[in-house]
């Protein structure tokens, strides 16, 4: 059966997304689901639950509600939390549920902010995608409405001083520093950082965001907000993670909407080259994989990299040779052919036991599991692991 996981894990959810990268922003968001699912959006999925406050409910969707559509208790909870709370914005979630009985949120979400004055989105999340992509809906609403007009344009002298980060969330760079890592491989490059989308920085930053020179990437959920900037003011964003401080020689670039940069990869089956499969999230991975490229000319190694991400990755993200593949059957055809593969341990069974496995712990695929060993791959990147001449 496709889409079926016998023996892997599966990613984070849309809905999870969305929690996680509000979470710090002061708005509230209100997930349309039964009691009790709050814990899987929040003290699983989420590594700040039990330190800091934010406003994330669940409206305790019940059998009867579901069945005949009573969308008043949800707009009346939401207005009645809203009167109380304060919220800078209200962010309304779907889940499976009112997904199959056609909830319409955008709508609903009108009501809200008539009755509230408080800006308010509707997502049509149903916890059928993966994490990323609500989480990129969700920066995009912000990127849309609450980023703050600028009447300067932006000039190619000043262009690379003033950046916004995008893409950070604990999903994808859990919990361990690599948020500050990043921040501060960034200001070693010699960038102002204007805002954090969204770990370490306000709402009222997030707002400053139109007068950047340039947009970072750094995970697939910047993407949506990039381009909705670039959109707006015509700022120019970058795609890539600085794998151990340095951003890559041949990051993908794209200027203006327009997209620069090589996208070709290395992969190929001759006998003499270490060939390495990467799974995982497509912005870390493909910046490992060209990092650890670069890393093995220096030293006259010769290596392969491909990529294996998820479906609903934007391919621009990706290079030619790698793949869009989140299933167990759709995954276990790559691994044939690759000397080593680098993934979260729960990828483990599914790999050939004749290869070469590296754990490369992510939150959003097993959670707290392996919590102690997740790297930081700014600070740390695996070449320091990984000797492919003598495996």
């Amino acid at each position: 059966m496709k889409q079926t996981a016998a023996r892997i894990s599966i990613y984070s959810a849309d809905v999870s997304g969305v929690a996680s990268a509000m979470f710090e922003l002061g708005g509230m968001v209100v997930i349309h689901d039964p009691s009790g699912c709050n814990s899987t959006y929040n003290t699983h999925d989420e590594t700040r639950w039990y330190d800091h406050d934010s406003l994330i409910f669940i409206s305790a969707l019940v059998e009867r509600d579901a069945i005949l559509g009573n969308d008043d208790k949800l707009i009346n909870d939401t207005v009645q939390a809203a009167d109380e709370f304060h919220p800078k914005f209200i962010m309304l979630c779907g889940t499976p549920v009112p997904h199959m009985t056609g909830t319409d949120f955008q709508a609903i979400a009108r009501i809200i902010e008539k009755k509230t004055g408080i800006p308010t989105f509707g997502l049509h999340t149903n916890n059928m995608h993966a994490y990323f992509k609500g989480a990129g809906e969700a920066f995009g609403c912000i990127a849309k409405r609450l980023v703050d007009d600028v009447s300067k344009g932006h000039s190619a002298d000043s262009a690379g001083k003033k950046v916004n980060i995008l893409g950070v969330t604990p999903l994808d760079f859990a919990d361990n520093g690599a948020d500050i890592s990043l921040r501060e491989a960034v200001e070693a490059l010699g960038y102002d950082i204007l805002s954090c989308w969204a770990m370490g920085s306000s709402l009222d930053d997030l707002k400053q965001s139109g007068k950047a020179d340039l947009n970072l990437v750094v995970s697939s959920s910047g993407l949506e907000p990039a381009k909705i900037l670039n959109e707006r003011f015509g700022t120019p964003y970058s795609v890539g993670l600085p794998e151990g401080g340095a951003w890559p020689d041949n990051e993908q670039k794209v200027c203006n909407g327009k997209q620069t940069g090589a996208k070709a990869g290395l992969h190929n089956a001759k006998n003499n080259v270490t060939r390495i499969t990467l799974i995982g999230e497509a912005v870390a991975n493909v910046s490992l994989a060209r990092y650890l490229e670069k890393e093995a000319l220096k030293t006259e190694s010769c290596i392969s990299t491909r990529v294996l991400t998820m479906h609903d990755t934007p391919t621009e993200l990706i290079r030619k040779c790698d793949a869009l593949a989140e299933d167990e059957d759709e995954i276990i055809p790559y691994l044939e052919d690759t000397d080593i593969v680098i993934a979260d341990p729960l990828y483990r069974p599914i790999c050939p036991e004749s290869i070469r496995f590296i754990d490369m712990p992510h939150w959003a695929f097993s959670g707290r599991m392996y919590r102690s060993s997740m790297p930081d791959l700014v600070k740390r990147p695996l070449m320091n692991v990984i000797r492919v001449d003598n495996p």
